[in-house]
């Protein structure tokens, strides 16, 4: 017994000395929850530069007053803030969990406040049902680094009953580059996959600040099978040590039904419940006779009924 306290009392020891030498943040870098606040004000400053009615050529101007505003709020300085932005970054298994969480704070305040922006608010209150729908069932929101394996984020749809011949399908979001020097290239690719083993293929590169989207055209040839792509940030070869983050949010795939086509197949449908098939009746037709086949008006010589007999059927009586 006493053989068995010493073995536990060791090994919590043990813990103890694990947790005492597990490294954190350096005190000369803002630390990771004054680090998170800082953040979420940050991006609202320039959003709010970039949606105010500002000539393009002050937007810059207005964003770095705006800036300044959120640094002396939290008692740091520019220097303090991009010194700490370059430790996160290079250290990406903590900033990765810490940009989620201020993502999530910044969709949380955006709804809070009613917001949207430009054509992606008009589907804003879409579902997963219906003629239009918001089919998007991953993450709205998530945070690009050109360091492997955070360059890339990969999805896939479900395809259920509800996806029909003809749909036709528009991904969108919202993408805020936060760079200190480089190129910006942002990637979307998405892949539809049809069960006549079609695929149509979509890739949209985008380079600045703003809303994005990819559409991918009807097809009315097969069904559905799949539906799948990734979020990609290039430059990842670059291994500088300067702050390269993408942010994106509000990510929207919104599924469009042809409605035309379904009027059609209803008018079909109706149109064969018309006829009863319990009732038939046998007739000897002469040369100017002719049979109703589906929709079209065909002779009654044409082949459809062999020796000159047809089976009509009898319509219902309304």
């Amino acid at each position: 017994m006493l053989g068995y306290r010493k073995t536990m009392m060791m090994a919590a020891v043990g813990l103890l000395l694990i947790a005492a030498c597990k490294p954190g943040t350096p005190s000369q870098f803002i630390q990771p929850d004054d680090m998170e606040d800082i953040l979420v004000d940050y991006h609202l400053a320039r959003a709010l530069a970039h949606n105010t009615n500002l000539p393009y050529d002050s937007v810059a101007f207005y964003q770095a007053l705006y800036l300044e505003d959120v640094f002396r709020k939290h008692g740091v300085t520019v220097e303090d803030f991009d010194s700490s932005m370059v430790f996160y970054y290079t250290h990406a298994e903590r900033f990765e969990p810490m940009y989620k969480r201020v993502a999530s704070r910044l969709e949380d305040r955006a709804l809070a406040l009613g917001a949207t922006e430009g054509e992606i608010g008009v589907y804003a209150q879409l579902n997963a049902t219906g003629d239009t729908a918001n089919i998007w069932a991953e993450r709205p929101k998530m945070a690009l680094m050109p360091i492997p394996p955070f360059n890339r984020w990969d999805f896939e749809v479900e395809v259920d009953s509800t996806f029909r011949r003809g749909d036709r399908f528009t991904l969108q979001f919202r993408c805020n580059y936060v760079y200190q020097d480089g190129s910006k290239n942002g990637v979307v690719y998405m892949a539809v996959g049809y069960d006549n083993d079609t695929t149509i293929t979509r890739n949209v590169h985008f380079l600045t600040t703003g809303l994005s989207r990819l559409d991918i055209p009807a097809y009315d040839d097969a069904d559905i099978r799949s539906i799948r792509g990734f979020f990609y940030l290039g430059d990842g070869n670059n291994r500088t040590t300067t702050t390269r983050l993408l942010f994106l949010d509000n990510v929207q795939l919104i599924r469009f039904h042809n409605q035309k086509k379904d009027e059609e197949n209803k008018k079909d449908s109706l149109s064969q419940d018309s006829v009863s098939t319990d009732s038939l009746v046998v007739d000897a037709l002469g040369d100017r006779d002719s049979v109703g086949h589906r929709n079209a008006v065909v002779p009654a010589d044409s082949g459809i009924a062999a020796d000159r007999m047809v089976v009509r059927r009898r319509l219902r009586e309304n």
